[in-house]
């Protein structure tokens, strides 16, 4: 991949696991990642490889061809407890600033936003058309 010529192999496969940490990351509440929530990160990673931003194209193609076995691999080595295993997901995460930077601040602006939208994604994984019934939502000028 052209986009990954500046990394290592290494670099590579760390910068792949992002999805995974993130999607991981979303689903801590409990500390740990249920099968609702599992199913959405993985299909929310194929929705990906066709409506991301042009620039990270290349990612997603390449992050979806492992992120099932990424996700399994990291959901089984981090630790169970919700803090413990957020404190290890964010201390990975920060290794990939490093990684991002020598994509380029374009690169690595678009990459964090992208990222949002799974956290955002994943998070909501247990919203369901219930809900929107039971809990009302706030529209800004029609209700108070």
């Amino acid at each position: 991949m052209k986009t990954f010529e500046n990394l290592n192999q290494n670099e590579i496969s760390m910068l792949l696991k992002f999805p995974a940490y993130i999607s991981l990351l979303a689903a801590n509440s409990d500390g740990k990642m249920d099968e609702a929530e599992k199913k959405e990160a993985i299909h929310f990673t194929h929705i990906k490889t066709f409506s991301c931003d042009p620039l990270l194209s290349d990612f997603y193609k390449e992050a979806e061809k492992v992120f099932l076995a990424n996700i399994e691999e990291l959901d089984d080595s981090l630790p169970k407890g919700k803090n413990e295993r957020e404190m290890a997901i964010k201390k990975e995460l920060s290794k990939l600033e490093h990684i991002l930077n020598k994509l380029g601040k374009e690169y690595a602006s678009t990459m964090y936003r992208s990222m949002q939208s799974f956290t955002e994604h994943v998070s909501k994984a247990h919203n369901n058309v219930l809900e929107f019934f039971i809990i009302p939502l706030y529209i800004k000028g029609l209700t108070a």
